[in-house]
């Protein structure tokens, strides 16, 4: 089956661009908005709406196969991809890709995802944001010319077997924190909340107070609103790095101290630490999580150490991940480009024992989550973000229902 048309959509995302460097050096919220100057180049506000581009493959027998084509919410930071904004790439795209891909004949999902990493333009690859959405485009033309589910699809080229059971989801909160933490533990999401800890001064706090208190907060308020004592969520704290401007990046000890408190105060519940420190490069963030994860360990601590800034590569996973930089690792999917490097990371971590958390971010859409669904259920990483945007509900509901809706195929279909 051959490809006969390549289209381009602008679109929004489900949350917003956000200059993380700005924020890091001051950028006051104000409504849901920040005040300040833009730091990080590409950015005329310290946050802007999130833009997309739907890119959309017409077949040979009339159906039509299609990705969206998205990036991170904190674009060009942590050595990240630029800004990306549809009205500069589709303009590229259309003039680039839509020639490579017109009278294309449909292969393999592993040969064309390939053929597209390594595709460059005046001597440079693809910005990730292309690469991930033309990927999922893809992998959707190959399953439809095969009549299958992408996860059918990714299963069989990668010899993996399809999950028979949900893969656990990790909601996130955004500044909601409070409000928004009640809504996951009303719908028993499996990891919660995110929480945003961004800031030293009115999150963290100056002696690491004010997180401390918010993890007892959700402990009591988990222990008080569930209906099934035996619904036992995973608390997962995403700290920006903040904990290591508190207390130096490289002050172990301290941190690790810290980290205690933090057990102690998430208890009965597992606790996750994303992003202790944030080092401002691939080596130093990789050297820096090595010695924090290698101290928690011999300490007895019982809190996990997920991997996120400067490891944004399938082959930065791989360094973080031989190292044993973190007990997890974020594959954050847009960060990667094509969809099959999500496949391949998730794949590794597992490999080499290290948690896989298929992440991504709030920054993205419906079409990249759903298809990202179908990824885990071919891969069964150990979690999986809810996703797009910060409300809880939207997110929640676009990837259960998906996963649901895999499950329900597969067993008709005999698959599980």
């Amino acid at each position: 089956m051959k490809i006969i048309d390549l289209i381009c959509a602008p679109g929004r995302t489900g949350f917003y661009f956000d200059d993380q460097r700005a924020i890091k050096e001051g950028a006051t919220p104000d409504g849901a908005t920040y005040q300040g100057e833009p730091v990080t180049p590409g950015f005329t506000a310290v946050r802007q709406a999130g833009e997309s581009i739907s890119l959309l493959f017409l077949l040979e027998d009339g159906q039509t196969a299609w990705g969206d084509c998205a990036a991170v919410q904190y674009s060009g930071a942590g050595g990240r991809d630029p800004l990306f904004l549809a009205q500069n790439f589709i303009p590229f795209i259309e003039k680039h890709l839509r020639p490579l891909y017109v009278g294309k004949e449909i292969t393999t999902f592993r040969e064309m995802s390939d053929e597209l990493e390594h595709m460059q333009v005046e001597g440079k690859r693809l910005h990730t944001a292309i690469r991930y959405g033309v990927s999922q485009a893809l992998l959707d033309a190959v399953a439809k010319s095969q009549h299958k589910m992408m996860c059918e699809v990714v299963a069989q080229e990668y010899g993996c077997k399809l999950s028979d059971q949900m893969i656990p989801i990790f909601t996130q909160s955004g500044d909601a924190r409070y409000d928004n933490a009640d809504k996951m533990i009303v719908k028993q999401a499996q990891v919660l909340p995110h929480a945003l800890i961004n800031h030293v001064a009115t999150k963290l706090g100056q002696k690491g107070e004010l997180l401390e208190e918010y993890i007892r907060w959700l402990r009591d308020r988990i222990l008080a609103l569930r209906t099934d004592e035996s619904y036992a969520p995973v608390l997962h704290i995403d700290v920006y790095g903040t904990i290591g401007l508190l207390l130096g990046n490289d002050n172990y000890t301290a941190m690790a101290d810290y980290l205690a408190r933090l057990e102690q105060a998430a208890a009965p519940f597992q606790l996750r630490i994303e992003g202790p420190m944030d080092a401002e490069g691939r080596e130093a963030q990789m050297e820096a999580l090595k010695a924090l994860t290698a101290l928690v360990d011999v300490r007895g601590i019982g809190v996990e150490i997920v991997a996120d800034e400067w490891c944004n590569t399938l082959e930065d996973i791989k360094y973080f991940a031989d190292n044993k930089a973190g007990h997890m690792v974020q594959v954050k999917t847009p960060d990667l480009g094509s969809v099959s490097n999500t496949v391949e990371a998730v794949l590794y971590c597992k490999e080499k024992g290290i948690g896989a958390y298929q992440g991504g971010t709030c920054n993205e859409t419906d079409r990249s989550a759903q298809v990202c669904v179908n990824l885990a259920m071919a891969t069964q990483p150990t979690q999986i973000l809810a996703k797009p945007g910060m409300g809880v509900d939207e997110g929640y509901m676009i990837v259960y229902n998906e996963m649901q809706r895999i499950l329900a195929t597969a067993k008709a279909k005999k698959l599980i």
